[in-house]
């Protein structure tokens, strides 16, 4: 019980920590494509147009900038997909751990969008979702990966 009651508590700080750094990046960091100081809204309401373009014209947008807004939003929500359930609940199902993820990127886009530091883009909202899905499943696999050692071990002690 002291063992899960640990990992609930260094959990939460490793999440407050990601969440500090993942703000500070999506909202305040001068890169990542930052507009700082737009007067106009900018956004982009057309599912897979920012995804599509970013594959279609890798070669003339550079492989670096392809490769961070495609792979970087995946990569960047993982940890939240993993660590959702220790801060939330333990019990928490893939599911739910899709809606919090959404329901997080949506308040950055929104954000973004209102204090016009970027651009709301819905193909954002796809690729860290479905990075919040990834993290997850990774977490539920390493988990049970663990637990099925942790079984063994204790099958061939007996």
């Amino acid at each position: 019980m002291k063992k899960r009651k640990i990992i609930r508590i260094i959990s939460r700080i490793l999440f407050g920590i990601y969440m500090i750094v993942l703000v500070y990046f999506l909202l305040l960091s001068d890169g990542f494509g930052r507009m700082n100081g737009q007067r106009e809204l900018q956004y982009n309401l057309v599912p897979f147009q920012e995804i599509k373009r970013f594959i279609v014209y890798w070669k003339t947008i550079g492989v670096y900038y392809s490769l961070i807004n495609l792979a970087g939003n995946v990569v960047a929500f993982m940890p939240f997909g993993a660590l959702i359930r220790w801060v939330v609940n333990q019990k928490t199902h893939w599911y739910q751990a899709v809606g919090y993820t959404f329901a997080f990127s949506l308040c950055v886009e929104l954000l973004q969008l209102v204090a016009r530091v970027g651009v709301f883009d819905i193909d954002d909202l796809i690729l860290n979702t479905l990075g919040g899905l990834f993290g997850f499943w990774i977490y539920y696999i390493l988990l049970r990966i663990n637990r099925r050692s942790e079984q063994n071990a204790e099958g061939k002690c007996l």
